[in-house]
């Protein structure tokens, strides 16, 4: 009988995440392999130095594979790290809002995330350099960029925390004028909100890019024009093409957003402040990332 293939995993764990408190995803996660012949270490965020005392860990410990144990913000934390690399990103769901797991139908239980990290299929993913920054997932400016700004700032976490902000932003909301260059055409619009999204959907499920897949080789840019009802079902219900008179979405491989004030950013769930412009270029295949096995026909 073949003897199991031994492979070294580091889990960087946001501390609290998912509720929990500091020290019990490790124990959660050290009971998990207790019987298994892998090789695990940990690493615990919250120092000034946690950049580089990952880098330090990845050079030192030389793991197969690297698991986020958080949510978006620390999923692209790693991403930056494991980039051109042969190391492969894994997740284990436990932010506020965790897009990027959702978007690859990773389970939020732990024992089934867990099973995904070790017997998942590693596969090639797409980033987008966004300004000096890296996106996974989805970055925007305007309306949710707002959002997350509230909701970093407020006390409330979860859906109640979201719903509350969502109404303070749409309570203020209003257009701003974007021109948006692809390498095949210029738009101007007045718009509430510019999404780059190398992926579908948000935390919760609201599906902002039909189309989106993050190993295509491409990213798509989407103009939030009007607030209108009937897209807003299509986002949370029934993904499905939207009204372009209402929401347009345009492929690209590179993309330069302008804005005439300075507005709202976020990249992965991170706000960054207020910028008058942004740029973004697609990175094909920039990362392995370890995802539920395909379904054979």
């Amino acid at each position: 009988m073949q003897e199991p293939v031994s492979i070294k995993i580091l889990f960087v764990i946001n501390p609290g995440s998912g509720g929990k408190k500091k020290g019990e995803w490790d124990i959660a996660i050290r009971d998990y392999f207790k019987d298994l012949p892998h090789v695990i270490e940990y690493y615990s965020l919250g120092s000034d130095d946690d950049q580089n005392a990952v880098k330090r860990l990845l050079s030192e410990f030389k793991p197969d594979r690297i698991v986020a144990v958080g949510g978006d913000g620390t999923v692209t934390m790693l991403a930056k790290e494991v980039r051109d690399t042969e190391i492969a990103l894994g997740i284990l769901p436990a932010g506020s809002a965790n897009g990027m797991a959702a978007e690859l139908d990773i389970p939020v239980n732990l024992s089934e995330a867990l099973n995904i990290v070790v017997n998942g299929e590693v596969r090639k993913v797409d980033l987008i350099q966004i300004n000096d920054q890296i996106c996974l997932h989805l970055s925007d400016i305007g309306l949710n960029a707002q959002l997350i700004k509230y909701f970093d700032e407020g006390k409330l976490r979860g859906k109640l925390g979201y719903a509350k902000v969502m109404f303070k932003v749409l309570w203020n909301k209003e257009k701003m004028p974007v021109i948006v260059c692809t390498k095949d055409q210029e738009v101007r619009r007045n718009a509430f909100m510019v999404v780059i999204a190398n992926a579908s959907k948000y935390g919760f499920g609201t599906v902002i890019n039909p189309e989106g897949t993050i190993d295509d080789g491409i990213f798509e840019v989407v103009i939030i024009r009007k607030l209108a009802l009937s897209e807003l079902l299509k986002m949370i219900f029934k993904p499905q093409p939207f009204n372009p008179k209402k929401i347009e979405l345009f492929r690209a491989k590179s993309v330069s957003i302008e804005t005439r004030h300075r507005v709202h950013f976020q990249v992965d769930g991170e706000y960054l402040g207020k910028v008058k412009k942004i740029q973004g270029k697609i990175l094909p295949s920039a990362i392995n990332m370890i995802l539920p096995r395909r379904m054979e026909n």
